[in-house]
């Protein structure tokens, strides 16, 4: 085969590859058609695979099997292993990994052999190589810290520096200062390495700082906008290494991760620009105003919420992060079937930031084969709330906090949640009376028409389906 023909088939095979990543990006916004998105995804980089090796300017065999191996059978046993309550951490150390690849890819770029180009190609090499580092550098340091957060082996509350705006905006200016230092430095040949690392440790420091100074609760919408870095770091080692695939596939996975961020900010009625400036749910460091919820807590047990739900006709189920820690889900569903069996209207109402990542209670009720066409967002189901005759929720707090319409001096204040408060009973699944995860109390847990029932979710949910089957 000579080498027009093996370039030519490559060229056709990323061509093919990119159509795929896109399909398999329209593929993955429905929850029908996720799986069948997923592996138009997988059938892309394959082909992308074969088509890098195929390239008649590549030759390094050894080396692609030597790292595509042992990368395919550690990921295979990563993914099968992991929790779906960890996925929020894996899908963080994913991001730093891309991250680091683009700083490498940067280096190496940098450093090794060029093709002759002129000094207008030259400066807009040079360009590419500096942003892809830093943008890659913010990536992997601040998803580490996420991935430590998440992990919990670091403090879910926000660090927040006085000034800390000014901290970061003296650092970019810094970081502008070794580009233009880099660029002096490389026009006599590749003397700019010290100007490198030093914008990478200061990109790196950025990134840390700024997702340090997010709370823990703000953690979706972090990964979300990680995902869209990640994206625009693998598009510039694309523009470094004159990869068209890597450019498409990095430009796709940064403008849709942007996209779903500013979709989570609005369901939080938050600001994209605080995301990106650090400090996200916070006012600079004040200590909330707002007053304890106050008043008489009603409970009941497993056989009386097993009675409510018999005489329901519209449930509607409100699951969270407490729900996947306690892998109920399964039970769950036996619960949904029990009551559809009676002729119950059954219904779950996601929030757009429940869980710790985005859609993950959408995976984790498409796990336990909970049909799609139950499964609305918060703004389908809030209207019905009114009509609705019991609410169940399971491991949420904050997303179901009143609060965020009645205080004004809350820090969720403003932000969009499912109005549970409305229907006419409302059964609260909890361990305990603590708040949830951005340590807010709840006033629901208080209300007239609440109920809580205490006790390990999975337990609890195993008990109702025993008792709804009698």
């Amino acid at each position: 085969m000579t080498d027009v023909m093996r370039e030519s088939l490559s060229n056709i095979g990323y061509i093919a590859s990119g159509v795929l990543f896109i399909l398999s990006l329209a593929g993955l916004s429905k929850q029908e058609s996720a799986r069948r998105g997923n592996a138009l995804g997988i059938a892309g980089m394959l082909i992308a695979l074969l088509a890098t090796a195929m390239r008649p300017d590549f030759s390094g065999y050894g080396l692609l099997m030597a790292a595509l191996v042992p990368g395919a059978i550690i990921g295979g046993i990563l993914a099968r292993r992991v929790q779906m309550t960890s996925m929020p951490q894996l899908v963080a150390i994913l991001h730093s990994f891309v991250g680091a690849a683009a700083v490498l890819v940067g280096l190496a770029t940098y450093l090794g052999q060029s093709k002759p180009m002129s000094a207008a190609e030259h400066n807009i090499h040079l360009g590419e190589i500096f942003i892809g580092i830093c943008i890659g550098a913010v990536t992997f340091t601040g998803s580490v810290i996420a991935f430590a957060k998440l992990q919990g082996t670091m403090s879910g509350k926000p660090l927040i520096l006085p000034a800390r705006h000014l901290i970061n905006l003296m650092m970019l200016i810094i970081t502008v200062g070794i580009g233009v230092w880099f660029f002096r430095s490389s026009e006599g040949g590749a003397n700019g390495l010290w100007p490198l690392i030093f914008a990478i440790v200061i990109t790196g420091i950025l990134g840390a700082h700024s997702v340090m100074a997010i709370g823990g609760a703000d953690m979706p919408v972090v990964v979300s906008m990680l995902n869209s870095y990640s994206g625009w770091a693998a598009a510039a080692a694309g523009f470094m290494l004159e990869n068209d695939l890597l450019i498409i596939t990095g430009a796709l996975v940064g403008s849709s991760g942007a996209i779903l961020s500013l979709i989570m900010c609005r369901g939080m009625n938050r600001s994209l620009v605080s995301v990106i400036l650090g400090g996200f749910g916070t006012a600079e460091g004040t200590a909330s105003t707002a007053t304890a919820a106050q008043g008489e807590v009603r409970s009941i047990d497993v056989a009386g919420a097993a009675d409510q739900l018999r005489q329901a006709k519209n449930v509607v189920i409100v699951p969270g992060y407490g729900l996947a820690v306690a892998q109920a889900q399964h039970a769950l569903s036996d619960v949904v079937r029990s009551l559809q069996s009676r002729g119950v209207i059954v219904r779950f109402a996601i929030h757009p930031v429940a869980g710790r990542l985005p859609g993950h209670m959408n995976v984790l009720l498409a796990e336990a084969d909970i049909p799609y066409d139950i499964v609305l967002e918060m703004e389908e189901i809030n209207e019905d709330m009114p009509e609705t005759d019991l609410v169940l929720v399971i491991g949420a707090n904050d997303i179901v906090n009143p609060s965020a319409y009645e205080d004004p001096n809350s820090p969720i204040a403003g932000m969009p949640v499912i109005e549970v408060w409305k229907a006419g009973t409302v059964i609260v699944m909890k361990r305990g009376m603590a708040s949830g995860y951005a340590g807010i109390d709840n006033p629901l847990f208080f209300r007239p028409n609440t109920l809580l029932l205490f006790g390990d979710a999975k337990k609890t949910v195993e008990g109702l389906r025993n008792a709804l089957s009698q």
